[in-house]
């Protein structure tokens, strides 16, 4: 017996002669980011049922790591939350020195640490300001993408680029940290403070972005746990849930920072909580550099991290050395392992397998954006057409991350 359209289980139209009408919102509209596509069933229009089709943008990351060595999928990870590319980084790296059961440089956990939140503030400037353009708020926009370049700058300092940095290693990183590092980045804060400051005045008592964004895209704290929510989403409805603080990585559990939480479990609870969130990353990147202990940022094992290039074009020995890195990889031990961090959307979980050789036998990665397109149908049910626009954008849904 066919089963019933699943509409039907959930609202009828208002009247028995009315028809719900069946539109397709996306992938080449511009507020879906040209990935993603809305199947949508309404009724006038209220939304009846949203089916999201996530598959527009699909590279094969997993499989793409499979085919190089362990080092060569760094530049994959660049490209999965391609606006925080540095906890990409450094999530994989942790899970792949995890199976080697390595411990890495105390220098090395403070300047991944700082770089992380650094990133993870320029994520949450990033989904702000295009929350509040697709609202019709252009002014905070442009403040925001001005703020997260100042953040730019600073990433480009440390790594060499703006957006895919491929900046980490097994067993430690590419670049330390530039001699005026500490200067750049209080430069960058006093922009940043005062660009949130105006962002906050236009915004927070603002009339029409409170109406736009209070009260739609409710998700009650039991279903946001059942949908496998992490991350603002999760913690807009309540839940105290932080990879950083419940499972402490690096050296997060040497820092004070609050997890901020929301009631409701809106898209103005989770606009604040991102907003919050970025003032806790500022403490942590202020408590690190406080602290931060001299020395290497790499481990010194010729197994695992290449040779310096003076030994590499000086001595046989170090060109060898370079030689079998480059084309067979590290050596993995025989295993697999999952290593989760808190990326700027929640919980970032790699699962890696290795069959003793320099290849990953098997890479696959836990995208948080992922779930919350799961829950955007609960989400929507019940709202109307421009609603969507708010909720998908408090979402953050990015593209590379989304990958399946």
């Amino acid at each position: 017996m066919p089963l019933p359209a699943r509409w039907k289980e959930k609202i009828e139209a208002s009247d028995p002669a009315d028809e719900i009408m069946e539109i397709q919102m996306g992938p080449s509209h511009p507020a879906s980011h040209g990935t993603i596509k809305f199947n949508l069933k309404l009724d006038g229009e209220r939304i009846v049922d949203c089916d999201v089709e996530v598959g527009y943008l699909h590279r094969g990351f997993e499989k793409m790591c499979e085919q190089g060595t362990w080092t060569q999928a760094f530049p994959y990870t660049d490209r999965l939350n391609y606006a925080s590319p540095c906890i990409n980084n450094v999530g994989f790296a942790l899970a792949v020195e995890k199976l080697l059961d390595l411990e890495i440089t105390e220098r090395c956990k403070y300047v991944r640490a700082i770089m992380s939140e650094v990133s993870r503030i320029a994520d949450h400037l990033t989904c702000l300001g295009m929350a509040a353009g697709e609202v019709g708020a252009q002014t905070v926009m442009f403040y925001m993408l001005e703020a997260r370049e100042f953040l730019y700058d600073l990433i480009e300092s440390v790594t060499g680029a703006r957006l895919t940095i491929t900046w980490c290693r097994v067993g430690g990183l590419a670049h330390d940290l530039p001699d005026d590092f500490a200067e750049r980045l209080r430069a960058s804060f006093k922009c940043l403070d005062s660009v949130l400051a105006d962002c906050d005045k236009l915004l927070t008592r603002n009339r029409v972005f409170i109406d736009r964004m209070s009260g739609l895209g409710i998700i009650p704290r039991e279903d946001a746990i059942s949908y496998g929510l992490t991350g603002p989403l999760l913690r807009a409805s309540g839940v105290s849930y932080d990879v950083r603080k419940a499972h402490p990585y690096l050296v997060y559990d040497r820092f004070d920072f609050e997890i901020p939480l929301g009631e409701r479990g809106d898209n103005y609870d989770r606009f604040n909580v991102r907003f919050q969130e970025i003032a806790q990353s500022r403490k942590i990147i202020e408590q690190a550099m406080a602290s931060i202990p001299g020395g290497p940022v790499s481990i010194d094992d010729p197994k695992v991290v290449m040779p310096p290039k003076e030994r590499v074009y000086n001595s046989i020995e170090g060109l060898m050395n370079h030689f079998k890195l480059v084309m067979e990889g590290i050596k993995v031990p025989p295993g697999e392992t999952y290593f989760a961090v808190e990326g700027a959307n929640g919980e970032l979980g790699f699962y890696v397998v290795s069959d003793g050789s320099g290849r990953p036998y098997r890479v696959r990665v836990r995208p948080p954006c992922f779930f919350g397109m799961g829950a955007l149908n609960k989400m929507l049910i019940g709202h109307m057409i421009p609603d969507i626009i708010t909720t998908f954008g408090m979402i953050n849904m990015i593209g590379g991350e989304c990958d399946r």
